[in-house]
């Protein structure tokens, strides 16, 4: 049974004041349109219609939902509604006015046609104007609050039409302690102009000249908001960011409306935002609904890869998530930090090691996903290359457990987050995960062609076959363990900057959109569905040169390189190489017709010729015999080129 929904006080107020509006309309409009006879004339037939016509607007009223738009935040489309519903009114009118004009009723106009076109303006007027001028008031006295009270006199950068969103917010009280003083844009259609009465005061470029022009009118700024137009590399963010530091001022972003996110909420402007190429545009109603109502496993869920595309399956809707984490203080971090989203997800945490079979099993098969992201993972190449054995555990043996617990317990699919370290794999990290890479490879080929045999054998299953993919990419920005944050930590200890070699080149994205890419390669792979494409490559744009990283990172930082922070080259690591593809020689490339992803076609081994090579490696690491595990890998992953020092 449907439950009634009952007016609340503030909507009886509404409704109130627009049935009196429609009374002062029509009354004003006699007042102002016949002269003392005629409108004495009038009044009999005024007191039969007016109550009649009050009624019979209420119901207009209700049919446009005037009552339910909350005057604070009137606008374009409110006013629109309020044209439509006077509009109604007066063709009801003129209707109204050719019944009365039958000998039988009345015998003549009782309107008028200018009668009534006063009244359709005096109703919109009256409707309208008591909204607008409350609104006006709210902000009038939002704006005297943000002046009194403890607020921070602050630039906006980029256009007006991000900057209106920031000021909307301000406005409504959803951003605080934000005084906007005025308003530099990179558009000279911009210049001259206002905004919600904030001026342009000039371009990006007149920076220190508008800070110095308000700081000799006793306004000092000390903040700079950045908007996504003025993070684009046509407008030099970085050169922006160097000058904000010199002048002392602090340096916030309002970010895209367009990432999935749920809020305007400002952020402190990050290197890492400034050090890329534009991030590829994504189809946030895919992945919605893709993951909207799904239960989803994250393993490695505490990391900087896993913890974003937990955060990520939330935003997009998902019902159900369980995070699997090794390390308890992540699981605690990373649980607080959803939490904090406040999501409608049903959200749960579980301590485990995917090394531990049965363990994973068992979670996973009572979990009972949709989809599994598996992220956890060893992954610091100098370290498996001294810790070759626990690389094997936890890189092999504990993706196979997961994939299997994900195919035990009837999940639509499995992603493995993979790395282009795995093509043509130097170091132990690439062997590991190529091996991982080619078990989820088989046995996604290995269900497919069983749903597909038994469909060939008239044997009708409820669904479609699971899929297993593998999704590679390289250095993600401000992750764990990443080049950034290690320049950013010697930085501010005063340097040494420490590159390994000159020539050193690597591919960089940022988490977010390296997660993004992540689902969306899912939902293209249960789009498919024929198992020929199991592993996605997402596009990394051009390769980095590390030390021009190193140097635009110190700059960035308002300091000079070589001069004030030096950098120093510490030689090439173990199972490191100078440059990294994307690719295998053999490997055949797919277009996917998604931006930012392609997909590969790998040579594939079977899935009995891989256990094989598994039950080797296991024979390897119980005997602890570094030569045994390296031969196998070799015969496993041909390309494989590491040496067992």
């Amino acid at each position: 049974m449907k439950r009634m929904t009952f007016l609340t006080p503030r909507q009886y107020l509404i409704v109130l004041h627009d049935l009196i509006a429609t009374a002062a309309a029509i009354l004003v409009t006699f007042v102002v349109r016949f002269e003392d006879s005629r409108l004495a004339a009038k009044v009999a037939g005024l007191e039969i219609f007016l109550p009649c016509f009050l009624v019979y607007a209420g119901c207009v009223y209700f049919l446009f939902g005037l009552h339910r738009n909350k005057w604070r935040f009137t606008s374009v489309p409110d006013l629109y509604n309020i044209f439509r519903a006077s509009t109604v009114l007066a063709v009801s009118l003129v209707a109204l006015d050719y019944v009365l004009l039958s000998p039988n009723i009345y015998g003549e106009f009782f309107f008028g046609k200018i009668t009534i076109m006063l009244y359709w303006v005096l109703q919109m007027f009256f409707l309208g104007g008591g909204r607008v001028v409350y609104r006006y008031f709210h902000y009038a006295r939002t704006l005297q609050r943000v002046r009194i009270a403890d607020a921070t006199p602050t630039l906006i950068v980029g256009r007006t039409a991000d900057a209106e969103v920031l000021l909307r917010s301000i406005e409504s009280g959803a951003v605080k302690k934000i005084w906007p003083v005025g308003i530099l844009s990179p558009s000279s259609a911009d210049r001259g102009q206002s905004i919600r009465g904030i001026p342009v005061l000039g371009d990006i470029d007149d920076l220190e000249g508008v800070v110095a022009d308000l700081a000799s009118r006793q306004t000092r700024v000390t903040r700079l908001i950045m908007t996504p137009s003025a993070l684009s590399p046509a407008a030099r963010p970085e050169s922006i960011l160097m000058r904000a530091r010199r002048l002392g001022v602090t340096m916030s972003q309002l970010p895209s409306l367009d990432s999935g996110g749920t809020a305007v909420q400002l952020a402190p402007v990050s290197v890492e935002d400034l050090l890329l190429r534009p991030s590829v545009e994504i189809d946030y109603q895919r992945l919605e609904a893709f993951i909207a109502g799904k239960s989803v496993v994250v393993t490695g869920g505490g990391g900087s890869i896993g913890s974003e595309i937990c955060e990520r399956v939330i935003a997009f809707g998902a019902a159900r998530l369980l995070v699997i984490e090794n390390s308890e203080p992540a699981l605690h971090a990373v649980q607080e930090k959803l939490a904090s989203r406040q999501s409608k997800a049903e959200i749960s945490g579980r301590i485990a090691d995917i090394r531990d079979r049965d363990r994973i099993m068992h979670l996973i098969s009572s979990f009972k996903p949709d989809i599994v992201f598996h992220a956890a993972a060893l992954k610091h190449v100098p370290i498996l290359e001294r810790d070759w054995d626990e690389g094997v555990k936890t890189n092999v043996m504990g993706s196979i457990n997961v994939a299997d617990a994900a195919a035990a317990a009837g999940a639509t699919a499995m992603v493995m987050i993979s790395t282009d370290k795995a093509i043509e794999p130097v170091s132990m990290l690439g062997a590991t995960k190529r091996l991982a890479e080619m078990y989820c490879e088989a046995l996604d080929a290995d269900m497919v062609e069983r749903t597909q045999r038994d469909r060939a054998n008239g044997i009708v299953g409820g669904k479609p076959a699971m899929r297993l993919i593998s999704v590679r990419f390289g250095n993600v920005l401000a992750s764990n363990g990443s080049v950034v944050p290690k320049f950013k930590a010697q930085i501010e200890a005063g340097g040494p900057v420490t590159v390994t070699h000159p020539d050193m080149v690597r591919y960089f994205m940022t988490i977010r959109e390296a997660c993004d890419l992540v689902i969306t390669s899912a939902t293209h792979a249960l789009g498919v569905n024929d198992g020929k494409v199991s592993v996605y490559v997402l596009n990394m744009g051009q390769p980095v040169k590390i030390v021009d990283l190193a140097e635009r990172i110190i700059r960035l930082s308002g300091l000079e390189p070589g001069r004030d922070i030096k950098i120093e080259f510490t030689g090439i690591r173990p199972g490191e190489r100078l440059h990294e593809i994307l690719f295998a020689q053999e490997e055949e490339m797919t277009e996917t017709g998604i931006p930012g992803i392609v997909a590969a076609r790998p040579v594939r081994a079977s899935l009995s010729e891989i256990k094989g090579w598994v039950g080797a490696l296991e024979q390897g690491l119980s005997s602890h015999e570094r030569s045994v595990i390296y031969e196998v890998l070799r015969v496993a992953v041909p390309e494989f080129h590491g040496e067992a020092a």
